[in-house]
């Protein structure tokens, strides 16, 4: 009933597309080992990599690998003044001797890398500042990545932004950064991924659990998808991973 009261007064706009929010962008960047190289990617990164990005003016973000990791998947996130300092950085880095160095030492035993991928993203208007943070012990984190209906995405960001990211914190979820893919990205009118922190894996599905029971969860649900004649995700359209801190993320 309040929302509906808040709705009809015109105090609060639940689905209504807030503004872009001017700011960095960041790109997820997701590696799949050869196998049994996963540990020397992590060598590559703590004892190198992550020094030329920031020499180079990339920002480690953080970086994670799946708890059930049977891909040998890396995945993290950097981020850059705009997308031209991002394409000005890469160059520098991938031009730089001590690269080309450190690329041919660590591929003497065969080559690390199977395959890479890359998305660039920005922040939502209500996402939190994106910023590192190292807690003992050290956190689990989830990345949820949500497929909405055709013309959704905006009533999604709605609900989220009046709504879930305060259940969220009530619920005892630590709130990462919430981001859009780039306009030039496939799935960029409809994808939702954010990154959320757990004090455990086990502490992440209690928290959902009471989060879904939640009445003020039910209500605001209820209602935005009644707004949209129906869900605002296609079947299958949440997707979910959890993951672990790797020992050099600044996020942990």
């Amino acid at each position: 009933m309040k929302i509906l009261m808040l709705m009809l007064l015109g105090t609060v706009s639940l689905f209504a597309e807030g503004p872009v929010k001017a700011g960095r962008v960041y790109e997820m960047r997701t590696y799949f080992a050869n196998p049994g190289k996963l540990e020397a990617l992590h060598a590559r990164f703590r004892d190198h990599t992550c020094k030329l990005f920031e020499k180079h003016g990339m920002e480690n973000i953080g970086y994670w690998v799946p708890v059930e990791n049977p891909q040998e998947k890396l995945v993290y996130l950097l981020a850059y003044a705009d997308r031209a300092a991002r394409e000005a950085s890469w160059k520098a880095f991938q031009a730089d001797p001590v690269w080309k160095g450190v690329i041919e030492e660590s591929h003497k035993d065969g080559v690390i890398v199977a395959r890479a991928e890359s998305v660039f993203l920005t922040e939502t208007d209500f996402s939190p500042e994106v910023k590192a943070q190292v807690m003992e012990p050290a956190r689990v984190f989830e990345l949820r990545t949500y497929t909405t209906t055709k013309g959704n995405l905006g009533r999604l960001d709605g609900r989220f932004r009046d709504h879930t990211m305060g259940l969220f914190s009530k619920h005892g979820m630590g709130h990462i950064g919430y981001w859009h893919l780039m306009a030039d990205q496939k799935g960029a009118e409809e994808t939702l991924v954010y990154l959320l922190a757990h004090r455990s894996a086990e502490a992440g599905v209690e928290s959902f659990a009471k989060f879904r029971a939640d009445p003020v969860w039910i209500e605001a649900k209820a209602a935005s998808e009644k707004e949209a004649g129906g869900s605002l995700t296609v079947p299958d359209g949440v997707k979910s991973e959890i993951l672990k801190p790797t020992d050099y993320s600044s996020i942990r």
